[in-house]
């Protein structure tokens, strides 16, 4: 069987052999069984009986053998058999047989989850975290984390600070695997301020000095977590910050492989937290016999830690590996010169005579790597280092890489004014322009401009041949525009090719291969995983995702640094002093409320137009009217778009009912509850299994500057199944973006499980104000002055109302009647309204008595508000 041949055949025969009492038999039938058990499930039902015999064998050894062949065997008739014995051996006295049934639980539920729920084998496990066996506590941690990573909803590992305790005191006794399972659960635990965070940091610490690395980085990664909240102010941050530079210099005297692993994580904290690293420089010198992929590995944290204290010993040593023999060290450490150069302003100087130091040793990639560099340099530090152009120039013909050349050119064409020849230089590149790579071409085509506009006198044939030779004879859509750009420029103003082609030049900035701060945050609390390896989240190379849960760092509590939540802050405050919520209109799944949760909502967008996003209400029938002048209630209903069928987020579909409620605008007219406020009712129900608190509610900026006035105010906990009617009084004063359509709502509701999100349409008339009636003599004035193409018509039918019952009508919702004459029988009403953000709108309303259907005209400024004031009238006047 284990040289590959099938023995499949002999399954009756081997399970025969079961009964043996000998352990040696006994673990080779189990072996087979584990190995064919699969395919032939029928024949595998006869081994079920000696198992359950065997769950209760006098010999420890035979209990746990026969619990763990179990979880091996993935056969779902089986299964059920399964449940008693794996109950017994969880309770076993001996804590050998429970650690392992506390796995076998994972195993089961990765085969049949609802069964392990119905058997109450989850609780039975979170009972087992106060074992007193501290091997039975890491299994048992280990079994309900993977269960936990598998269904992100479940929360499995309800930690709290009794079981923190009893998991801490585990670690110091349990093998080195189960430290890591214990560390990894730490990991994942929020402490509820500094002063428990510090006190977790002291009792992890002494792992850092253990033997195995695995251990060793998972305590990093718990201590890197917690500082987060630490004050940088207490002293035992300091004295942390001290013990973790010897654990991690450590790692670097292990084998190759493992130290590679180690410095792509010690880059990751030295991004985050360079001052741990700062005075151990010198570990990070490359050896001689390092592999390569070390080398660069060192090279690289070498740069991040270069500061001006000991630039002059970098210096030293990258000059050196210049010298060596392998070409692509050779080629990191001089562009190493130039990042440090950039970095390090006081040490640019030597930088650049080192560089230039390695270009008369005529070593052509040195060379070329080298005015890549330089070119960087120039950029930095303008007009300082010019002079060493003539000494570039003399190794132009040595230059055969694309980047170096398209260094070179641009080099030649921003300084054209200081060399003489640099007409023939650019000249000598045009020859071959057809068999250049496309960045030297586009470098060639700016540069040869740039000369132009310096010197237009020598240079007219030279621009008219590469502009040719750019949009005539060129295929490359890129090359082709920006040469009839140049064209059209240098042909029409050539006054404003000057200012666009000539223009000053941003500085470049020191570190442009930083990590982004928020993946930095996410991929510091996966140190020790393969994603600190890759440098990518788990999303990016977890197939399917499955299980995949965003992690962030903890929000910072002891330190001024803390970041204001939602419930303290002021309410009402000026447009400026809002939080810059959404960065792109219709993005729902930015944290609309900047709060840490824990993992964030993660999952498909929930749609693809903000359109739809208005139809689709998360809350359950949570936004079931918004309420101003006038009231909505939005009418339940079943239309979800097809693409919400995907678990969102956290398993919002368990959590909320997806189907109940769209925030439209047809529904029930309610009459105004006070004139001049403006409210949103919602209606919340807990369609969770555990209790809801800590509401808290948030808008993105919208074309109004809606925002809630006050907390959301949900007085008690919100039971299971339990709903609750809330009336949130809003103001006018948020920030404002213009929305589509333009009474689109974004919405956040936060509570103890999660953030949710949805969004909603609202009718305008919550926005007419008291104050919108116009005397005659400006409503004249001002309809004149409104341009004709502003104008729009709109037919309400169905409204069997005469002037005076719609003149009543509209005034209760703060449309207001200026004048009213009678027109070859027709009533006509010149109406005017105005909205909080301060545009009129005019209206003129033609009623025929006897005729159901009347003729509204409006005015605007800002005509794309007509259409809503439409909607808004035709709804008050048939309510």
């Amino acid at each position: 069987m284990t040289v590959g041949k099938d023995v499949s055949a002999l399954f009756p025969d081997v399970v025969n052999c079961m009964q043996t009492d000998n352990l040696e038999l006994k673990k080779l039938v189990y072996l087979y069984l584990m190995n064919y058990a699969k395919s032939q499930p029928d024949m595998a039902i006869m081994a079920v009986n000696t198992f359950v015999k065997d769950c209760e064998d006098p010999n420890p050894l035979i209990r746990a053998l026969a619990v763990r062949t179990m979880g091996c065997i993935r056969v779902d008739k089986i299964t059920e058999y399964l449940c008693e014995p794996l109950r017994k051996c969880l309770k076993d006295e001996d804590p050998y047989v429970r650690k392992t049934a506390a796995v076998c639980v994972a195993k089961l539920h990765d085969i049949n989850a609802q069964l392990v729920e119905d058997q109450g084998f989850l609780d039975t496990l979170k009972d087992l975290i106060s074992d007193s066996n501290p091997m039975v506590v890491a299994n048992a941690v280990a079994a309900l984390s993977e269960i936990a990573e598998s269904h992100p909803s479940s929360n499995l590992l309800d930690l709290n600070p009794q079981s923190i305790n009893k998991l801490l005191t585990a670690l110091n006794e349990c093998t080195e695997w189960g430290q890591i399972f214990i560390l990894d659960c730490l990991a994942n635990y929020t402490p509820k301020d500094d002063r428990e965070a510090q006190s977790i940091c002291e009792r992890v610490t002494p792992r850092l000095s253990h033997a195995n690395s695995a251990v060793v980085l998972s305590a990093v990664k718990v201590l890197m977590k917690f500082m987060e909240m630490l004050s940088k102010d207490l002293d035992y941050y300091g004295t942390l910050l001290k013990k973790l530079a010897p654990p991690l210099v450590t790692l670097l005297s292990a084998e190759p492989e493992l130290q590679y692993v180690a410095l792509r994580n010690i880059n990751l904290i030295v991004q985050k937290r360079p001052e741990i690293l700062k005075h151990e420089m010198k570990v990070f010198f490359v050896k001689y016999n390092d592999p390569i992929y070390v080398k660069l590995e060192k090279l690289d944290i070498m740069i991040r830690l270069a500061s001006q204290a000991n630039i002059a010993q970098v210096l030293a040593e990258l000059k050196e590996y210049a010298t060596e023999v392998d070409v692509d060290f050779v080629r990191k450490a001089v562009r190493a010169i130039g990042r440090c150069a950039i970095k390090v302003e006081q040490s640019a100087e030597r930088c650049v005579s080192t560089l230039l130091d390695l270009i008369q040793t005529k070593v052509n990639y040195v060379v070329q790597e080298a005015i890549v560099v330089i070119k960087d340099i120039f950029r930095k530090y303008p007009n300082k280092y010019e002079s060493v152009i003539a000494t570039l120039c003399e190794n132009l013909d040595s230059l055969d890489e694309p980047e170096a050349r398209a260094a070179m050119i641009w080099i030649v064409g921003e300084y054209a004014e200081r060399i003489d020849n640099a007409d023939e230089l650019l000249e000598s590149f045009l020859e071959g322009f057809h068999d250049e790579s496309t960045q030297v071409q586009l470098q060639l085509l700016t540069a040869i401009v740039k000369l132009f506009l310096k010197k237009p006198t020598e240079t007219q044939e030279l621009v008219q041949q590469v502009l040719s030779l750019a949009t005539q004879d060129s295929d490359n859509p890129d090359l082709r525009d920006r040469g009839y750009i140049y064209w059209r420029l240098l042909s029409t103003d050539p006054v404003a090719a000057k200012e666009v082609v000539l223009a000053e030049k941003p500085l470049i900035s020191e570190e442009t291969d930083l990590i982004e701060p928020t993946l930095l945050d996410e991929l510091i609390c996966y140190i020790g995983t393969l994603a600190s390896v890759y440098h990518k989240p788990p999303s990016a190379f977890v197939e399917g995702g499955r299980g995949v849960v965003h992690k962030s760092l903890p929000p910072r509590t002891a330190s001024s640094e803390s970041a204001e939540s939602p419930e303290t802050a002021p309410t009402g405050a000026p447009p400026g002093e809002q939080p810059d919520v959404i960065p792109a209109q219709g993005d729902l799944l930015g944290d609309l409320l900047n709060l840490d949760l824990g993992p964030p909502v993660s999952g498909p967008p929930l749609a693809t137009s903000s359109v739809q996003m208005g139809a689709v209400d998360l809350l359950g029938g949570g936004l079931d009217s918004l309420i101003g002048g006038t009231n909505f209630v939005a009418p339940p209903t079943a239309a979800v778009p097809a693409n919400l069928g995907a678990p969102i987020g956290s398993g919002l579909n368990d959590l909320f009912d997806l189907t109940s409620g769209v925030g439209t605008l047809s529904g029930s007219y309610v009459a105004p509850k006070a004139v001049g406020s403006i409210s949103m009712d919602l209606q919340l129900t807990n369609k969770a299994l555990q209790v809801m608190t800590d509401f808290a509610i948030q808008f993105n900026r919208n074309s109004f500057g809606l925002a809630p006035a006050a907390p959301l105010q949900v007085h008690a906990p919100l039971s299971p199944n339990q709903t609750v009617e809330i009336s949130l009084p809003l103001s006018t004063v948020g920030s404002v973006m213009k929305m589509e359509p333009l009474n689109n709502l974004q919405v956040a509701v936060k509570n103890n499980i999660d953030v949710f999100y949805f969004s909603t349409l609202y009718p305008l008339h919550i926005l007419f104000v008291e104050d919108g009636k116009m005397d005659r003599q400006m409503f004249l004035a001002t309809w004149k002055d409104i341009p004709n193409e502003n104008e729009a018509q709109f037919q309400i039918r169905d409204c069997p109302l005469n002037a005076e019952a719609a003149s009543s009508k509209l005034q209760s919702s703060n449309i207001f009647t200026v004048a009213k004459r009678n027109v070859e029988g027709q009533d006509m009403l010149y109406q005017s309204l105005k909205l909080t953000n301060g545009i009129w709108v005019l209206a003129e309303l033609r009623i025929q008595p006897g005729n159901p259907s009347c003729t509204l005209s409006l005015k605007c400024r800002a005509p794309e508000v007509s259409q809503h004031v439409y909607q808004a009238y035709e709804t008050i006047l048939k309510n």
